[in-house]
């Protein structure tokens, strides 16, 4: 008989009568009782073998929201079936996490449900439901199955090719397994084993971290019948298991006190004030409660995660809202609708033919907090459990599924559906608000705020079809708004691009491609050098303008946003030039200065508006601010202009006397590329080829270098040139610029690889040493930096280093008796920056921390050398 793993310790305890009620349909329920929260089986990664199907889980964190997508249809951690490490980089993953490393949590994880009719069976194929553990979803074995990685940050690497977004990720997976793989099991209500609808699914995804794209995550999906039957009346759902904290404090007491509910309409903030207009947003949500506002700032989850649908594979269509909590057994039903589960409760949906009920049922759930205020008398609704409906309203363990259809597929058709995963800050504003709760929804509320969650919301959906863009070429740019403004001696109506032409975009404004960077470190500095062709030359796809700006240099003690500082910037010399208009409305009166075109520079201006042409050094736009317009005579009319620097115009290089900035070109002698030498670089002349091209063969008119000062050469540093746009305000698009946060250099300041591999003798040194426990490391910034150190206890982040290392070296570690204690294998890429730079963690190679002592540290190369010191720890 098989086994349902039930993973959580106040689950197994309050959940009787789900347990008495699956005994009873002859299904073993096994429990693993925990202290912390969810628990669910440790699977190891699964290893890639010609009779295994290719596993793999990946990081989404280009953006703010922050979780692993994997190629069973599942989404999260839970349902895993590769362990808990992205299978392109090594990397921990956590679940749901936003803002980027907050630590936060706000979700568990979701699945794909498809259900459907195939003769006189109703069947679901599922990516997972908790509690059951049947996870029917797997991809072929490799490389057939093997996920694609897909990125346009940098042109130079392989990935770049096809890219849509600066993070794509392809999975292919079927459910037509029956057998040899993990997670298949019996069906709760008719006894069987799984019985595949013949389902192949695309999975793209696709994350921005532009900052208007950076809070969503947008998913692509190609369902496609590779069986012999058609599959009627099929419908398709996300399934989400909620889970709002902070990951550190996961457990009953954080995560038991969630809400969710269902948002229709939202004010549509991008509308002039004089045209105000609702816009449909239909997003699925989950928050906790109150953000945890009663615990100290750094554990506060204020914010809100939803699923949003964007696409489906009809227009007229049903979609569904349902929502269930697991202990007591208990969802929404109406009365004409209801459906006696089986499961002992109204709520959780076990069996295919129970999911196929909530998939197609049409119902959308009234919002979690209103559930003590559905009475007897309600002719709509089945009241709940009195005796449980205040504990349910104002928060609990959630789940929930948002679904659509139905939809018919023939052989070999395929359906596609878009969805978004979407977050928004600060939906809590107000710590006092949940004691509204029970009894108050209504107030509870009017006090959330959606604005941003809503616009983000809206921001997935242009950029899935970009408004008022004729995509395919056939006359059709979408849905228009009509806004009037009136006033003058005629109304101005202004056409509002609201909708695309229903023809997928999947694009958006983006800042140029950042730089490519390397650095080079010495004892107190570090040297930054960067290559620009690609980030002064590359078109923007959304605006079909190359429309660079500028760099700028961030340094930080770790990798989080807030910890990157700007230290030194560029930027081109123009000038943004605002215009009166009659016709816009501004704070509730006609008239305003608006910017309808690109930035000017200098000598475009002086050329278009200067006394005497092109050449007139005393005409100058900043002498023309606000308080002082410039007025411009032309065919019978006259113009208000006044101008702004479009950034802060530190355009002279350090190069020059008059510098204002400290970045220099390398080489003012380099000459600009023709398009030909581009395009093959064998027809650059061998007079000018040192003149054109870097030694390792990048353009040298592009090339940049500037340093850093006065380090510590103890401590790492985190460093980033960014490139940036300068925006299309008439398209209400704010300057672009690349993340500081994606992937940034490491480095400590001290000698080089270079240098240390032409040192005769080894020069290691070690420190802190003395290692004291006292020693406030963390707080200095010698440990506990890493994404997956920040939660953890400080005797968990300990770290000796080792600096001026040979790239190619061991470390070994010995007590005073001479015992090995750990043998450490340095092997690094010379060319990475931490190559010179070791760590040990104070655990012995019997996976112990060690004990306060004397011990001796030797490391040797390959080529014989040797250096012996010693440490002293005292813990």
């Amino acid at each position: 008989m098989p086994t349902l793993a039930m993973a959580n310790s106040r689950k197994t305890e309050r959940t009787f009568s789900t347990i008495l009620a699956i005994t009873a349909a002859g299904v073993m329920l096994s429990a693993s009782v925990s202290g912390r929260g969810k628990e669910y089986p440790k699977r190891e990664p699964v290893q890639a073998s010609a009779a295994q199907p290719a596993y793999c889980l990946a990081k989404h964190d280009i953006g703010q929201l922050v979780f692993g997508v994997s190629n069973n249809g599942t989404v999260g951690l839970p349902w895993s079936a590769s362990g808990e490490q992205d299978c392109f980089t090594g990397e921990s993953m956590p679940r749901g996490e936003y803002p980027k490393g907050s630590g936060s949590m706000y979700f568990w994880g979701f699945t794909l449900w498809i259900g459907a009719v195939v003769g006189r069976d109703t069947l679901v194929s599922t990516g997972a439901l908790w509690f059951e553990w049947q996870m029917e979803f797997h991809p072929d074995e490799p490389p057939l199955g093997n996920m694609i990685r897909r990125s346009i940050i940098d042109p130079m690497r392989p990935e770049y090719e096809g890219a849509i977004s600066e993070q794509d990720y392809i999975a292919v997976y079927t459910d037509t397994f029956t057998a040899g793989v993990q997670g298949l099991g019996i069906d709760f209500l008719d006894g069987r084993p799984h019985v595949p609808l013949g389902i192949e699914v695309t999975q793209r995804s696709f994350a921005w971290s532009y900052s208007y794209a950076e809070d969503f995550v947008l998913f692509d999906l190609a369902i496609k019948n590779i069986g012999r039957q058609r599959l009627s009346k099929v419908y398709l759902g996300m399934y989400v298991e909620c889970d709002v904290c902070m990951e550190v404090l996961h457990g009953p007491a954080t995560y038991s006190d969630d809400i969710c509910g269902f948002l229709d309409r939202v004010e549509a903030g991008y509308l002039p004030a004089a045209c105000p207009d609702e816009e449909t947003v239909n997003l699925a949500w989950v928050a906790d409660n109150d953000g945890d506002m009663s615990l100290t700032p750094e554990f506060w989850v204020p914010h809100v995660t939803g699923t949003r649908v964007v696409r489906t594979p009809a227009d007229s269509l049903e979609v569904s809202f349902n929502w269930w909590i697991w202990e007591p057994n208990f969802g929404p039903q109406t009365r004409e609708k209801f459906r006696e589960l089986g499961t002992g409760g109204s709520g959780i949906p076990y069996g295919d033919r129970n999911k196929y009920h909530f998939l197609s049922n049409g119902e959308f759930d009234y919002d979690q907090i209103y559930t003590a205020s559905i009475s007897d008398l309600d002719p709509v609704w089945l009241p709940p459990d009195q005796m449980v409906a205040a504990d349910v309203a104002d928060g609990y363990d959630v789940a929930y599924v948002l679904s659509c259809g139905p939809f018919g597929i023939d052989p070999g058709q395929s359906l596609p559906l878009s969805f978004a995963y979407v977050a928004g800050g600060n939906l809590h504003t107000d710590a006092g608000n949940a004691a509204n709760l029970p009894h108050d929804p209504d107030t509870f509320n009017k006090n959330l705020d959606f604005t941003d969650f809503a616009q983000n919301a809206v921001w997935a959906e242009w950029i899935y079809d970009n408004p008022g863009v004729d995509t395919d070429g056939d006359g059709y740019a979408g849905v228009f708004y009509p806004c009037t403004l009136s006033g003058g001696s005629e109304p101005v109506v202004e056409q509002i691009a609201r909708r695309g032409d229903g023809v997928p975009d999947f694009r958006g404004a983006s800042p140029p491609p950042a730089p490519r960077m390397w650095i080079e470190p010495q004892v107190g500095v570090i040297h930054v050098r960067w290559n620009g062709f690609h980030s002064e030359t590359t078109v923007d796809n959304f605006t079909g303008n190359i429309d660079f700006e500028g760099y700028r240099v961030y340094l930080g003690r770790d990798d989080r946003r807030s910890s990157m500082s700007v230290i030194q910037s560029y930027d081109r010399d123009n000038y943004q030039k605002w215009v009166w208009d009659d016709s816009v409305q501004v704070e509730g009166r006609l008239g305003g200065y608006v910017i309808s075109e690109r930035p000017f520079t200098l000598e475009e201006l002086r050329c278009l508006y200067a006394p005497n042409g092109c050449y007139d050094s005393l005409w100058h736009p900043l002498d023309y601010p606000r308080s002082n317009f410039f007025v411009f005579q032309s065919t019978g009319r006259d113009s208000l202009f006044y101008f702004e620097p479009q950034d802060f115009n530190r355009s002279v290089l350090a190069n020059y006397l008059n510098a204002t900035t400290q970045i220099r070109k390398r080489d003012l002698s380099a000459i600009e590329p023709t398009a030909e030498w581009i395009e093959d670089t064998s027809l650059i002349p061998d007079s000018l080829h040192d003149r054109v091209l870097t030694d390792d063969g990048y353009f040298l008119y592009y090339e940049y270098e500037y340093t850093i000062e006065n380090l510590l050469p103890t401590v790492p540093y985190w460093i980033n040139v960014t490139a940036f746009d300068y925006g299309s305000p008439h398209l209400g698009l704010a300057s672009l610029e690349t993340s500081p946060t994606v992937r940034p250099a490491i480095s400590y300041a001290h000698e080089s690889v270079q240098s240390v591999m032409l040192q005769d003798e080894l020069q290691v040194y070690v420190y802190p040493n003395p290692y004291r426990a006292d020693g406030r490391y963390r707080q200095a910034g010698y440990e506990g930096l890493g994404l997956d150190e920040r939660t953890r206890p400080d005797d968990r982040v300990r770290r000796i280093h080792f600096a001026n290392l040979p790239p190619r070296c061991t470390i070994r570690i010995f007590s005073l008796d001479g015992d090995l204690v750990r043998e450490l294998e340095h092997d690094v890429d010379p060319d990475d920056p931490l190559a010179n730079h070791g760590t040990w963690d104070l655990i012995s190679r019997n996976a112990q921390l060690i004990v306060s002592g004397l011990y001796y540290w030797v490391v040797e190369t390959p080529d014989g050398r040797t250096q012996v010191g010693k440490i002293v720890v005292l813990l």
